[in-house]
């Protein structure tokens, strides 16, 4: 009786693959991600109103500045802010069907989705934030809830908090650079770029020490949903048109 063989390794079980390099075509489910990452700038960035004198770079904010304050930037950053949450929570649940759940081998398949669930986490929190300083302040629908101490707490708190909550996505792209050279399921130059990027934004917060640095993680995601959509990566083989 001959010995019985194993079954040939699968894209479920073989743990360094040797995919062959997808064809080029048009796949739309990547631009979720250009999606998330268009309007996450829009509600972190656009949308971000500043009390004083913004011209002098010495000057100290204080409660008083707060009846000055633009709430109608705040209340349209907090509502959009939402929808990006929206956008990485379906974009998170699509990379996991589409490639976490097709090559469960990976590392960094699973770090970009929980990159992109820990970043929608701690979105919803700043963007609530950012919500409620534009519905209490001056001239808003419940102005006079707080008075100017209890904005400037909000004012505070929204500072930095849409900027520092894009860290994971910034996890996210090294996940990219790893599922490129270590794995070969990213085209060699979108891993280039993302794992590059998130060395540059890491380094710059290092350097500079400013937290918020992170927010330009979100203009990366815009090129990743793009390049995927139209460039050459074997995990969107079986996409392509």
């Amino acid at each position: 009786m001959s010995a019985p063989t194993s079954p040939a390794p699968t894209a479920r079980t073989r743990p360094v693959p040797p995919p062959a390099p997808a064809s080029r075509g048009f796949r739309a489910w990547p631009l979720w991600a250009t999606a998330a990452g268009a309007l996450g700038f829009v509600s972190t960035v656009v949308t971000d109103a500043r009390a004083g004198d913004t011209s002098d770079m010495d000057y100290t904010v204080s409660a008083a500045d707060m009846a000055g304050l633009d709430h109608e930037l705040h209340r349209i950053g907090g509502t959009t802010g939402y929808v990006t949450v929206a956008l990485l929570l379906v974009l998170a649940a699509v990379w996991h069907r589409r490639v976490a759940q097709r090559f469960v081998w990976s590392l960094g398949a699973p770090v970009v989705t929980f990159g992109l669930v820990a970043a929608a986490s701690s979105l919803s929190l700043a963007y609530g934030w950012k919500g409620a300083l534009g519905n209490y302040a001056h001239g808003a629908l419940e102005e006079g809830t707080y008075d100017d101490a209890g904005l400037y707490t909000y004012y505070v708190m929204n500072d930095f908090s849409p900027y520092i909550a894009w860290v994971p996505v910034v996890v996210a792209l090294g996940g990219l650079a790893w599922m490129a050279f270590r794995e070969r399921l990213v085209s060699r130059g979108l891993g280039a770029f993302a794992g590059g990027f998130a060395l540059l934004l890491f380094g710059a917060v290092a350097a500079s020490g400013v937290p918020g640095l992170p927010f330009a993680a979100s203009l990366g995601l815009i090129v990743v949903g793009i390049w995927l959509a139209v460039g050459r990566s074997p995990i969107v083989a079986e996409d392509a048109a």
